[in-house]
């Protein structure tokens, strides 16, 4: 008996064929069957590349695991805004982590760092955040709070990692660290820990929206977009707002 199209249609989905089966398909004359394995090979294809670019991502990890040791990821989300703090945080990956979908978390919707940030909670040893507010930024400098902000996030892991891979900051600790370029596009643990402190500081500036309305923070998230400029110039710079940024201290009343 012929299999129906909404039967292979489910098979392909599940992806679970052997190479005999999908010689089968092939061979069927019908248009909408081949229409479906073209579909599957696409996917097939996609996910191939997908797995190829998160092995590329773990291999600085791999130089730690190979040895029995662990690494943190470190990142920070938040230095450019004109409001609201930098969050920062320091994630420990176990050795057969394998969610291929995280990435740098600029490259990801914001439906997908959700899911993924679920999943990697779950899924870590070990999670920290650390935070410096306006005021800490105002004081110090957006460099150096995000300094000790990255600081404070390594400080509270539960455990302590081998070393460090840092996006292109120096973090005040002794545990021994590389910093790197890019290093969310490069590191898988960078990668998680943007997505953490993404989804942690969006939520925050959400909720600053509720509590200081008329800046568009819940779209902004604290960023000089023209909805912000253009709070800033009618009501003035909110409690969160950085005043050592230029475009903050000229709308100061």
């Amino acid at each position: 008996m012929t299999e129906t199209i909404a039967t292979v249609r489910a098979r392909l989905a599940a992806g679970q064929l052997s190479d005999l089966q999908l010689a089968a398909l092939q061979a069927d004359p019908r248009k909408g069957v081949q229409q479906l394995l073209v579909q599957y090979h696409r996917r097939q294809l996609k996910l191939a590349q997908a797995k190829a670019a998160f092995n590329q991502r773990c291999q600085l990890e791999q130089r730690y695991w190979a040895k029995g040791q662990l690494v943190a990821g470190v990142d920070e989300v938040g230095r450019g805004p004109l409001a609201g703090p930098v969050v920062t945080c320091a994630i420990v990956l176990a050795p057969d982590f394998n969610l291929i979908g995280v990435n740098d978390s600029k490259q990801l919707t914001d439906p997908q760092r959700r899911a993924l940030f679920t999943k990697i909670l779950s899924e870590c040893y070990s999670c920290a955040i650390g935070y410096a507010d306006n005021q800490a930024i105002d004081h110090f400098n957006i460099y150096e709070a995000t300094r000790q902000a990255m600081g404070q996030a390594v400080s509270n892991l539960t455990l302590v990692p081998a070393g460090l891979l840092v996006d292109a900051m120096n973090v005040p600790t002794a545990i021994p660290q590389e910093k790197l370029i890019h290093g969310d596009a490069r590191s898988v643990s960078i990668a998680a820990a943007s997505i953490v402190a993404k989804v942690l500081r969006d939520d925050l500036m959400k909720m600053y929206d509720a509590v200081y309305p008329g800046y568009g923070f819940s779209k902004n998230m604290g960023y000089g977009t023209a909805a912000h400029l253009q709070g800033l110039q009618q009501l003035g710079p909110t409690p969160i707002h950085r005043h050592s940024f230029a475009p903050v201290r000229q709308y100061e009343k």
